[in-house]
């Protein structure tokens, strides 16, 4: 295999509607993304709806970085580092709790929910209570949100959340008006599925719309969906470039030609009486293009992906091994959607649903591939000479066309300090 010169790499693994094949085998590249991207730039962390009440914790991450999510006596947020100041032991175990102080099993060092010290057993050991200044728990250095998601960076400056988000804020709002009340609730619970792939395979693969006629096709037919053919070249629907690496397959074309309010749910607003008229209470007449119009399905880089049903949070653990973590999405005031939220999440991406199961296959098949010495080069050309720009400058292809894939990458190359 052809050996490049690292001081340029990025700029020769990357190339127009191609990506070299060591970009996710390599462990030094895998080492600079977690620098460059996991820990310089804004990642999703977790909802505020996970710690509803003063004293709630839940433990999440931050790439391999287990990160404590806390709301403290005065119910504020705060993303905290999951490790004593004292010799690095977890302080939290449980995934979740509430508790007014953190007690880390070690020694005995007690943090409050905002990550300040306690105190510590045995005082006079360190010279009395004045040695405990400045020992509290490390914390996420900057932590912004965004219509209830929290996101954290590590850097200490740079692009606001606003910023980084772009046109993505759009994809939040629409989700939000989903609710009579306007509040998304991640309130189901998670699953956690580990695969033995790049992050990156599961980046690529969530936006991507030549896939789902093949991969899922069993699921489509014994579910009898209309799903599959949304993706197809005869498809209204549209992969967008949303910019920073944002990417999304837009179907909302497809399912305003279709013009049945819930459509987008596969059923009809018959089926759903008690939501459908709490929506229309709510929003008025702009209810009908809510409902018809529905849930999102965005790649939000690096690691959240909106999946109109579902939520998907990417966690990479090493050049091989990611954790996808995933949870039904939930509205506030609309009990009816919610119930068939969590079973469609249970049948799709359970323990026992194909969906998950295919794209896994699909990942680990890839991270075989992948390691093999020819090719070296991966293709993501489909489209490239059929994009165009919409209204709003971005750059848009097919339902089935790469556009994504290259808008990842061309983002990633950018961060990566690859860019010519």
């Amino acid at each position: 295999m052809t050996v490049l010169d690292s001081s340029s790499r990025y700029a020769e693994l990357i190339q127009p509607g191609r990506v070299h094949g060591s970009l996710y085998t390599d462990p030094s590249v895998f080492a600079e993304e977690l620098e460059r991207i996991w820990y310089s730039g804004w990642v999703y962390v977790g909802h505020q709806s996970e710690v509803p009440e003063r004293g709630d914790y839940v433990v999440k991450n931050i790439g391999p970085q287990s990160v404590i999510m806390t709301r403290d006596r005065a119910g504020q947020v705060h993303l905290l580092l999951n490790r004593c100041s004292h010799r690095a032991n977890l302080v939290c175990d449980a995934e979740k709790g509430n508790s007014s102080a953190l007690r880390c099993r070690y020694h005995g060092w007690t943090f409050a929910n905002d990550g300040s010290l306690l105190g510590y057993p045995f005082m006079r050991g360190y010279g009395g209570k004045e040695a405990k200044k400045g020992l509290g728990l490390g914390r996420v250095t900057r932590m912004e949100s965004y219509r209830g998601f929290v996101f954290g960076s590590f850097a200490a400056d740079g692009p606001t959340l606003r910023e980084h988000l772009g046109s993505a804020t759009d994809s939040f709002d629409r989700l939000a008006l989903l609710s009579p009340e306007g509040e998304v609730k991640i309130t189901a619970g998670w699953l956690k599925h580990k695969v033995k792939a790049n992050w990156k395979m599961l980046l690529e693969n969530e936006t991507d719309g030549y896939h789902p006629q093949f991969v899922h096709s069993s699921i489509f037919e014994v579910a009898r969906s209309g799903i599959g053919a949304l993706y197809s070249d005869k498809s209204a629907a549209v992969s967008r470039d949303m910019g920073n690496g944002h990417t999304e397959n837009d179907l909302r074309p497809e399912f305003r030609k279709l013009g049945v309010p819930m459509g987008w749910f596969g059923t009809t607003a018959e089926r759903m009486p008690e939501y459908v008229r709490d929506m229309r209470a709510a929003h008025g007449e702009a209810a009908e293009e809510i409902l018809i119009d529905g849930s999102p399905h965005v790649m939000v880089f690096p690691n959240l992906f909106i999946a109109e049903i579902q939520l998907f949070v990417l966690q990479p653990l090493a050049v091989d091994e990611t954790v996808q973590h995933v949870t039904a999405l939930q509205f506030a005031g609309a009990p009816q959607l919610n119930e068939r939220m969590l079973r469609q999440t249970v049948g799709s991406v359970g323990p026992a649903g194909l969906l998950l199961a295919d794209d896994s296959e699909m990942y680990e098949r890839n991270q075989r591939g992948v390691q093999a010495r020819q090719p070296e080069w991966l293709s993501l050309s489909r489209g490239m000479h059929r994009e165009r720009v919409d209204e709003d400058g971005h750059t848009i292809g097919y339902a089935t066309d790469e556009v994504p894939q290259r808008a990842i990458w061309a983002h990633y190359q950018r961060l990566m300090g690859g860019a010519r």
